[in-house]
């Protein structure tokens, strides 16, 4: 991307009825547009950019005669998701744009020259000098779209997420008997919230075992965790700690979001038995009973209990 050059400016000198000389009138030239970038929720906004390579903030004019000055070079506006993350290559400078409508600067138009006439003086009454205009910042950027959901699904492989995610909203997030079906994060939205399903985690992913990384970058954008633990385990407490230590070693920051958990795949077990491996959950944890849920997938009143819940919880949390 490249900033507009500023206009030169110009030598000019102004001639006035009856009189032989008048003096310098060269204007100073416009200055070089910026290139500015604007977030939008749009999450398909950069699509219209992909033609093109090089994009190029406008020129400004030179300066003209009777000290008129060269006009400005329009802006180039580059509008990005919410959730974008800019960087510029050769100062290593951010930008993160986290809200709707913010505008930032990211290479700045050059000056425009001085015209003849500003070099005008007691002991220089003939200036014959001008300046050209200053080029504009030019520099490669990097655009990263980090998600902002207000709710994120985690939990261990085959938690059950994507199933959850498609049935909640209406996603067609990938679903199937293996882990690691989910390697990039898939959205949906439920009473106008965005949740997202988001790769599973295992043991060392702090460390960037699995998908490491991949998993932990996306949900620092998250407002809320639902961890999903699936009643297939044997031990839940420890499926549970498996995640929760991996936030923690990740980020403090990730690991004192708000957090509800999500006991899935109740159908897999007569409901006594789902109810004694909740109670030795809560034993065996700090979450409270107010912070757990149990759903299975094919059980709509679990579904519509939950979805109603997640709704108060979110609609609180704003």
């Amino acid at each position: 991307m490249k900033a507009g050059r500023g206009g030169d400016g110009v030598v000019r000198w102004l001639h006035l009825k009856g009189k032989e000389f008048s003096g310098p009138a060269g204007g100073n030239g416009g200055r070089g547009g910026n290139v500015v970038f604007e977030a939008v929720r749009d999450i398909s906004v950069l699509e219209r950019y992909t033609d093109q390579k090089m994009y190029i903030a406008e020129d400004g004019s030179p300066g003209g005669s009777r000290s008129r000055e060269g006009r400005n070079g329009e802006d180039f506006v580059m509008q990005v998701p919410v959730g974008t993350f800019v960087t510029r290559r050769d100062t290593g400078q951010t930008w993160d744009f986290i809200h709707e409508g913010q505008r930032e600067i990211i290479l700045i138009g050059g000056n425009g020259g001085y015209g003849n006439e500003h070099f005008k003086g007691s002991r220089n009454v003939t200036p014959k000098q001008s300046t050209p205009g200053k080029p504009g910042e030019e520099s490669n950027i990097d655009l990263e779209l980090r998600l902002v959901v207000d709710a994120g699904l985690i939990g261990l492989p085959n938690a059950g997420k994507s199933s959850l995610l498609n049935e909640l909203t209406g996603a067609r997030a990938k679903v199937g008997a293996y882990a690691f079906t989910t390697l990039n994060p898939s959205l949906g939205v439920l009473y106008g919230y965005v949740l997202a399903d988001i790769p599973g985690l295992i043991s060392g992913a702090a460390e960037g075992r699995g998908l490491g990384h991949t998993f932990l970058r996306h949900i620092k954008r998250t407002k809320m965790l639902i961890h999903c633990v699936s009643l297939e385990h044997d031990d839940l407490g420890s499926a549970y700690a498996t995640i929760r230590s991996e936030l923690s070693k990740y980020s403090q920051e990730l690991a004192e979001k708000p957090e509800i958990v999500l006991l899935t795949k109740a159908d897999l077990m007569e409901e006594k038995e789902v109810e004694k491996k909740t109670q030795e959950f809560l034993q065996h944890t700090t979450v409270s009973s107010g912070n757990i849920f149990t759903v299975s997938v094919y059980d709509d009143a679990s579904l519509k209990a939950f979805s109603d819940g997640l709704s108060k919880l979110l609609t609180k949390g704003q």
